[in-house]
């Protein structure tokens, strides 16, 4: 493990001859270690390093071999032919589909795997309740085993990088997808060939089918229930049973967060852990009815495999899920040392599964289920709950310690995770306990079952929603109670390993008072202090949100946030994807929100960001406090020309739009003429300026007004429109950092050459927000702009901003 995790925090790639000597030197030491077996310790220590030697040679070496494959820059968002299979489950999205794709036949350097999709038309919603056949495929549903001839645009895997933020291109290089794209509506498309490959991914899409297919018996049966609940219990049916978590709705999915529970709704190792046992007494009862099976093959360990290969098969079925691989580990390390009688140690049971982990998906690591899992694991063997066997005891009695154990094992692994939980994700459900106590067995002994028994007996699909709906409705119950979660600053990483060895002594058998003093190492991360500016200064903050504006401007007690980003879809925003969790995760609490004005990658979070804290007061301009899609953020404020203040020693300023229409012209008022356009100033004469998305004539306008001297930072309008961004206008402000806010190979080719090449001319250092992650600049350190991509840099980022 620890090979595994120095290779993996490289923030760059050693060359490749330097991986594979070190693999050789791994080897050249497993063979020194056999001459030196009557010396105990230097032996251990030999084979040790020669272990880590050889993974960390492995991982770098399959790394280099990864990123061989990356998609050539000409080929991204440009018209390809390919030939492949739909190699997976095809998952309905809000505007189309999406599905794994594996090439054939392709021009040289596109990738083996692709991640593609069709969309509607855009901004448009489609009907969920309409079986979704995209118009190219002339009448015929996706499915896995298909083969087609498909026009594809395609780019490599990006995603946003924030501050405690997911890392989607991580998630993506460890499942192999290099590139990622959609269908072409207007090439012709081909489908050449209906195969038998992935049959195991054609049975997963005809079960969750079958299972989404019961709503019109559940609406028989609960008539006076809303469909849109009856279709997220089906969702979470969906979810348990073939390990399809894109059908659970995200407001789902944060009230799971909030009460605890999330691990449930999705093939955990739980439902694997259950699944085995259930399999193993079921095998073992019926080997004992015969006296010759008995005699050919002992029935524990009858029992034992048919567990580990029918919860193997469950995962599989289920989508072989980073949890579901962990457990089936686990389960075959446990079978394999009972089955030849050795009763090791728990920490070299946990370990050995550890270690199987890693070397299978190093990579692993880096994710917060990983961890989540294993310490989970060890907490229940260090408590004895899967080390200690039953035997000797009745059929009942067994049954009965189980559910016990199920109910014990809860609150110890409650407190033993709470720590790693606020350095994961800086919450802490305080329901969470209560919630798992209810949700644990009623999900596990009751909904899963009838989830898989669908499979035969499609009635059981709706039965098993029949049976979340209570639960859901109680889960969201607590999910709104004010104390329901516990939300902290995220700490130093060394202040996280205190408090999470605080959690671990805890529940240790230790005596009570030694366990109380423990509690005394969670103290600097529960009062861990925020930080923020020195009074008369400011820093400002670009969240990588894709296409749109948000920057968060702190001063040494306020907070104001500038435009909310973009809407991804009806269920989707920035505002509860990104920006929410990342103010929560810095204990954030915002004062104001000045939106500029009210297209939808201006303000398609402000909603979510106004219901996370009610507290914050809105500016807008017109266009916002006219949008009936807004009028849940009343009372706004109009922000107009003129309008200033200060904050601990900074100077803010309203610059546009005045007062009135007459500076239109005569025009029809656009959104973007009426942009919101804010200076702020520190004490020490440090200039930003927020343009939102004025273009050329308003330019002018604030030339001839407000605006006469170079500024240190500045939002470049519009995104880096041709339409904005004039000679005059760069000429003037000259601003030693221009920040750009667009999404990578966005559809409006934004930022354009010209534009970049203005700034740059003028001598700006233009900062893109694609290559750049979150962006944060401070005015008392105004040289300096960190990029979260170079902050926290690893060698699968193919995004990164040279250095």
């Amino acid at each position: 493990m620890l090979g595994a995790a120095w290779q993996v925090t490289q923030a760059q790639l050693w060359s490749l001859w330097a991986f594979q000597g070190l693999l050789v030197l791994g080897l050249l030491m497993l063979l020194l270690a056999g001459p030196l077996r009557r010396r105990p310790l230097l032996c251990w220590l030999l084979l040790m390093w020669a272990a880590a030697c050889c993974v960390a040679g492995a991982t770098g070496w399959r790394a280099h071999a990864y990123l061989a494959q990356t998609l050539p820059k000409p080929l991204e968002a440009v018209d390809l032919q390919v030939e492949g299979a739909i190699a997976s489950m095809v998952q309905s999205t809000g505007n189309g589909q999406r599905w794994r794709f594996v090439v054939d036949a392709a021009p040289p350097g596109v990738p083996p795997l692709l991640e593609l999709a069709w969309y509607g038309p855009y901004g448009k919603e489609l009907d969920a309740s309409q079986p979704l056949v995209p118009p190219w495929a002339q009448g015929v549903a996706l499915s896995p085993g298909q083969r087609w001839r498909l026009t594809v645009r395609i780019k490599r895997p990006h995603g946003a990088r924030n501050p405690h933020g997911f890392d989607y291109e991580l998630q993506a290089w460890e499942q192999g997808v290099q590139a990622t794209g959609y269908v072409r509506e207007q090439a012709q498309q081909q489908l050449l060939e209906m195969t038998t490959q992935y049959r195991l991914q054609r049975w997963r899409q005809w079960l969750r089918d079958r299972i989404q297919a019961q709503s019109p018996r559940l609406q028989t049966w609960l008539t006076g229930v809303a469909p849109e609940r009856q279709q997220a219990a089906l969702g979470v049916v969906a979810a348990l049973a073939v390990g399809e978590q894109q059908a659970i709705d995200r407001k789902d999915w944060a009230m799971f967060r909030q009460t605890g529970v999330s691990h449930l709704m999705s093939i955990s190792g739980l439902h694997i852990t259950m699944f085995a046992w259930l399999a193993a007494l079921v095998v073992g009862r019926v080997w004992r009815c015969s006296a010759i099976a008995c005699r050919i093959f002992p029935a524990p360990h009858v029992a034992l495999l048919a567990g580990v290969a029918l919860a193997a098969a469950y995962a599989l079925f289920s989508g072989w899920g980073l949890p579901a691989q962990r457990t089936v580990c686990m389960l075959v390390v446990v079978a394999l040392l009972q089955m030849l009688g050795a009763r090791w140690p728990w920490p070299c049971v946990w370990l050995l599964a550890l270690a199987v982990v890693v070397v299978l998906d190093p990579w692993a690591l880096w994710q917060a289920g990983f961890w989540l899992s294993f310490v989970a694991v060890g907490v229940l063997l260090a408590s004895n709950s899967i080390a200690a066997g039953d035997y000797g005891k009745s059929a009942t009695g067994r049954f009965l310690s189980k559910v016990y154990a199920l109910w014990r094992e809860q609150w110890l692994i409650s407190l033993a995770l709470a720590p790693l939980g606020l350095l994961l994700f800086g919450q802490v459900s305080i329901v969470g306990l209560l919630a798992n106590l209810i949700a644990i067995p009623w999900v596990t002994l009751v909904v899963t079952p009838l989830a898989l028994l669908a499979a035969l007996v499609p009635m059981a699909a709706a039965g098993a929603a029949l049976a979340m709906l209570p639960l859901m409705r109680l889960l969201q119950w607590l999910a709104e109670l004010p104390w329901a979660v516990w939300v902290l600053p995220q700490p130093a990483w060394w202040a996280s390993v205190l408090a999470i060895a605080a959690g671990l002594l805890l529940i240790a058998p230790l005596p009570v008072r030694l366990r109380l003093v423990a509690t005394l190492f969670a103290l600097p991360a529960l009062f861990w202090p925020q930080a923020w500016p020195n009074v008369g200064e400011f820093e400002l903050q670009a969240v990588d949100i894709g296409q749109g504006n948000a920057v968060i401007i702190s001063t040494a007690r306020h907070r104001l946030l500038y435009d909310a980003g973009p809407q991804y879809s009806r269920q989707s925003d920035a505002g509860e994807r990104v920006i929410a969790p990342l103010l929560a995760a810095q204990g954030m609490r915002l004062d104001a929100m000045m939106l500029s004005h009210r297209d939808s990658d201006h303000t398609g979070g402000a909603l979510a960001i106004k219901a996370a804290q009610p507290q914050v007061k809105i500016w807008g301009s017109d266009s916002v406090i006219n949008d009936p899609l807004l009028a849940a953020l009343a009372p706004v404020q109009r922000c107009t020309q003129g309008q200033h203040w200060q904050w601990d020693g900074v100077t803010f300023e309203v610059l546009h739009p005045p007062e009135g229409d007459a500076w239109l012209n005569g025009r029809k008022p656009q959104p973007n003429f009426g942009s919101c356009v804010l200076r702020i100033r520190s004490a020490s004469g440090r200039v930003a300026l927020l343009a939102g998305d004025i273009e050329a004539a308003q330019e002018q306008l604030l030339l001839q007004t407000s605006v006469a001297a170079p500024v240190d930072w500045l939002l470049v309008p519009h995104h880096g429109s041709k339409t904005s961004s004039t000679d005059a206008w760069v000429k003037t402000l000259r601003p030693h950092w221009g920040v750009v806010q667009a999404g990578y190979l966005n559809r409006f080719g934004h930022p354009v050459a010209a534009v970049v090449e203005r700034y740059k001319a003028a001598g700006s250092q233009l900062v893109l927000q694609d290559r750049c992650g979150a962006a944060l600049w401070q005015s008392d350190r105004p040289a300096d702009l960190q990029c979260e991509r170079q902050i926290r840099a690893h060698y699968w980022d193919i995004h990164e901003l040279p250095p």
